[in-house]
């Protein structure tokens, strides 16, 4: 079984310190990840949802000032060098979305064009930093609407990785179908871990990822890191995992190597199920249609 890392690039320190954080830690232990950026400006200090982006308490002053009381710098435009390393470095990359705080709080429920309008600019300034087309996506926040999904087989993504769920599929959501797959994630964050409490601590956080790892999946598993989370404050806790998944049969992958022609032809119909209303997350329902 593999598994593969959904690096989000949320924030401009994200970019600039998360990232070559992770650039050193994998190129020690050789692995190769996904990084999705946010390109727009970054408004660190319009808390939209604290569960959203848990890790707002380890950015720096400056940082939670962008949007409030500091002009908010464009991501592409100061961290490019950065993103170039990324791919330079081997590393699959994609967008996450443009205006993070106006994809959090509007995405979930945007009509078409709006949807469109704030998609195209992310794929825009992808374009300025790189060069090329982005081929992949993973929605901040786990956001998404049938618009979207349309849009990622208008431009002919290659996946998306926008919900949680169990394994790759074809989404279904109020009544728009999409030919472009969806590869969830499929183990919690670990700040969804810290909020259980009880005996999971800092400590010993990484074997509670490890052995959920460990079940079987169709498509292996897919795990949700964040640049401003384990690419900063909790850099070791990801080194730790690192050390214990390099035993994996297929090893640590890039997001593109979970499908290839033979599984592509198979995937199955899913629908799209709402985890919480106020949030907007979603996830891979149970419910499976059969392709004809």
């Amino acid at each position: 079984m593999k598994l593969g890392l959904r690096i989000a690039v949320n924030t401009l320190v994200g970019a600039l310190q998360g990232v070559p954080a992770l650039l050193k830690l994998f190129d020690r232990y050789q692995v190769k990840a996904s990084f999705f950026f946010a390109t727009g400006p970054d408004k660190s200090g319009r808390l939209v949802n604290q569960s959203q982006q848990p890790w707002y308490p380890y950015l720096p002053l400056t940082s939670r000032l962008y949007g409030l009381l500091l002009m908010p710098p464009q991501i592409a435009g100061e961290a490019g060098e950065m993103m170039r390393a990324v791919a330079a470095a081997g590393h699959e990359t994609g967008i996450l979305c443009h205006d993070r705080s106006r994809w959090l709080k509007d995405l979930a429920h945007a009509d078409e064009a709006k949807t469109r309008n704030e998609l195209l600019k992310a794929v825009d300034s992808y374009v300025s930093v790189f060069g090329d087309q982005p081929s992949c996506m993973a929605s901040a926040g786990w956001q998404t609407n049938p618009h979207l999904l349309r849009l990622q087989q208008e431009l002919g993504f290659d996946y998306a990785c926008d919900v949680r769920g169990k394994s790759a599929f074809l989404p279904l959501l109020q009544g728009v179908e999409s030919k472009c797959p969806q590869l969830p994630t499929t183990l919690p964050t670990l700040s969804e871990l810290f909020k259980q409490g009880g005996e999971i601590t800092l400590q010993n956080v990484h074997e509670y990822l490890y052995a959920e790892s460990q079940h079987i999946l169709p498509h292996g598993h897919i795990y949700a890191c964040d640049a401003e989370m384990e690419g900063i404050a909790h850099l070791d806790v990801l080194e730790k995992l690192l050390v214990m998944w390099r035993n994996l049969d297929e090893g640590i992958q890039p997001l593109h190597t979970f499908l290839d022609e033979h599984n592509r032809a198979q995937l199955n119909k899913h629908l799209i199920g709402w985890s919480d209303e106020t949030t907007g997350e979603v996830y891979q329902a149970t419910q499976s249609l059969r392709q004809n």
